[in-house]
């Protein structure tokens, strides 16, 4: 396995699925960017709570960041063409909303540390 970070816009809806043990999972495909304006897609699962809840909440369209483990293999297309396969298992899922809540948080601690630091409270 590749540890990888992907970025990309969901293809589609993510879909909660259960396990036949009943281990709840989610699935989901992402369409990347890569050289010379094509894409891949990559076809993502989540299984630990926090990655499944992210990706369920997504709608086709969205921006995403994921992180994980990375398979790369090959399928043959309908025209007996080799074609890549991109499997990864998320463990983080990184949304537009992660973004602008973490910018948020750090602008108010920069905007607190000089009054902070004036008071002595940083020492």
């Amino acid at each position: 396995m590749i540890d990888a970070l992907i970025a990309g816009r969901l293809y589609g809806k993510p879909q909660s699925r259960t396990s036949k043990n009943g281990n709840a999972f989610a699935t989901a495909k992402v369409r990347t960017p890569i050289a010379n304006g094509e894409s891949a897609f990559v076809n993502v699962i989540a299984f630990s709570d926090s990655a499944r809840a992210t990706l369920l909440a997504l709608a086709e369209g969205d921006s995403v960041a994921i992180a994980g483990e990375l398979k790369v293999s090959t399928y043959s297309d309908k025209d007996g063409a080799a074609r890549p396969s991109l499997d990864l298992v998320a463990h983080a899922v990184l949304t537009e909303y992660h973004v602008a809540h973490r910018r948020k948080a750090m602008a108010e601690v920069r905007d607190r540390a000089p009054a902070q630091a004036a008071g002595g409270e940083w020492r």
